[in-house]
């Protein structure tokens, strides 16, 4: 609590400008949350015109904005070009922190509502005070739902302490909007939760392994305690008043190119263990998310299918509009280049538009626009409803 108010202003000026806001929005009918039913064309909107509805993003480097750089330690940063060559800015090419060219899924869909501003990285020294009304990130690259997961990287933020976070979090709106108004603001807000993949790419499945404890269990032991962890830190989300949540399963993690690049000798095709891992994970998941459904009074869980959508692009790239799907457009070295990551001194592809995966991990913004647009209108990836119909609840 110490740095939030060496970052926040004197408490009068704050609560002078947040008190304007509210009454603002109370005269004109909008309000911090949105009513149940309510379209998201009619959503109220807040003085800058943003559509008022927070979201709270938990994951790994598939949503990480940044803050990694806030961890001076942390081996899994995307500081440096060419990483946000083409994240629009006013203030010319900076890498913002995200691991892609440009936009990830979850500032997609923000912008999908209506909004204009991004959710700050909540290490960022900025996320305070009003600037966290439209929500919190606190992803982070090599994040796991295990607390050992990721110890390769030095620095990095579990979810278990991502979610610690975010009771700061409350903290801090309780002390700006106070009980009611926080309470309201997160009901109606949107929670999105991307983790995993780290648990098996970067622990059980690492030539490196961080901890020797779950690399000696059998795999339906490693996803039974991944399952009952996962399902545990999402209780808790729910206990802390999320009521309206994503959750995205694993990608095929076997068809990325680091692990394409991997399968020496056999084309870079894509790993059948590292898939069948992944595909056995999202089944008790999606068992586990249908029974929070039945059992949590209130919430409704979304099952965000990345792993079916991803590897359709894969097979069917052309009629996604690409030209690659297996070879990163920045990395070096292995049939698909995706033995080194993204780095300034290494050449990029040239139309970044084409190619489905950025660098060896991570799709590109091209790639992000072709999922978030399933998982926004779509039915065919996502249930029990899409993310507009979640939003309009």
């Amino acid at each position: 609590m110490e740095m939030f108010y060496q970052q926040m202003e004197s408490k009068g000026k704050m609560f002078t400008v947040l008190t304007i806001l509210l009454l603002t929005s109370r005269n004109s009918g909008c309000g911090i949350g949105a009513s149940a039913g309510t379209r998201i064309a009619d959503l109220p909107r807040n003085a800058d015109g943003d559509v008022a509805l927070a979201n709270f993003i938990f994951g790994d480097s598939l949503v990480d904005v940044g803050n990694n750089n806030y961890l001076p330690l942390s081996l899994a940063t995307a500081k440096n070009l060419p990483n946000g060559i083409d994240f629009p800015q006013r203030n010319g090419r900076t890498p913002t922190g995200r691991f892609s060219n440009g936009r990830t899924i979850p500032d997609i869909l923000v912008l999908k509502v209506g909004s204009k501003h991004f959710p700050p990285p909540y290490l960022s020294p900025t996320a305070h005070g009003s600037a966290i009304l439209g929500g919190v990130n606190y992803a982070s690259g090599g994040g796991g739902i295990l607390n050992n997961t990721g110890r390769i990287f030095v620095q990095r933020i579990s979810m278990d302490v991502q979610i610690s976070y975010f009771e700061r979090t409350l903290e801090e709106l309780r002390e700006l909007l106070g009980p009611t108004k926080t309470s309201e603001m997160v009901t109606s807000a949107i929670f999105s939760v991307t983790m995993g993949s780290n648990d098996f790419l970067d622990n059980y499945l690492s030539p490196v392994p961080d901890t020797l404890d779950p690399i000696l269990l059998p795999p339906p032991e490693f996803i039974r305690l991944l399952i009952t962890t996962f399902e545990s830190q999402l209780t808790r989300l729910y206990d802390n008043g999320a009521r309206k949540l994503i959750i995205v399963n694993l990608p095929a993690i076997g068809c990325i190119p680091y692990q394409r690049s991997l399968q020496v000798g056999r084309h870079g095709i894509c790993s059948a263990r590292a898939n069948k891992l992944a595909s056995e994970f999202n089944v008790p998941l999606k068992e586990m998310l249908d029974r929070l459904n039945r059992q949590l009074t209130g919430a409704t869980f979304l099952y965000a299918d990345a792993y079916s959508i991803m590897l359709d692009i894969v097979n069917n790239y052309e009629n996604y509009g690409l030209e690659n799907a297996d070879t990163a457009c920045c990395g070096a070295f292995g049939s698909k280049r995706g033995i080194i990551p993204c780095r300034s001194f290494l050449e990029v592809c040239k139309d970044r538009s084409k190619f489905f995966f950025w660098d060896p991990y991570h799709p590109s913004e091209a790639g992000y626009q072709i999922i978030a647009a399933e998982f926004f209108d779509g039915n065919r990836y996502i249930s029990p409803m899409n993310v507009r119909q979640l939003i309009e609840l």
